[in-house]
């Protein structure tokens, strides 16, 4: 399931995921978005000394997202440190799914390339969103 977009989403994930603030857990993730409009979205993981306040790399993407006037995620491209596959913790789904419908791929990458695509209903079963409201 590897669409005509994945390289340029790949790419801005790898890049922004070396930007990542991880002093602590060392743990970087980049995670793009393909907008409405193609362009490519990016967001890295930002630590803090107080944990909770730690922000995600999806979290980071869609502030992006939102401050440079989008509002819907047609693809996602998440990468993360090691060899396994990072997928979008649990929170991060459900902000995923305030922005992108549930047939939105989500393809979990580490930094050498793909390693599964899913979608963001497959990861979010009967999730509560906008429309639930």
């Amino acid at each position: 399931m590897i669409s005509k977009n994945f390289d340029k989403l790949f790419v801005g994930a790898r890049e922004v995921r070396l930007k990542a603030h991880v002093p602590y857990s060392k743990f970087k993730v980049g995670a793009a978005f393909l907008t409405e409009d193609n362009s490519i979205v990016v967001g890295c993981n930002v630590e803090n000394a107080a944990y909770p306040q730690s922000q995600c790399a999806e979290a980071s993407a869609i502030g992006s997202l939102i401050s440079q006037g989008y509002k819907k995620i047609i693809e996602i491209v998440v990468i993360g440190s090691g060899d396994k596959l990072c997928s979008p913790c649990g929170g991060c789904r459900q902000r995923l799914r305030e922005f992108s419908d549930l047939n939105v791929l989500i393809h979990m990458c580490n930094s050498s390339g793909h390693l599964k695509t899913s979608t963001l209903g497959n990861l979010l079963p009967d999730s509560f969103g906008p429309e639930n409201l």
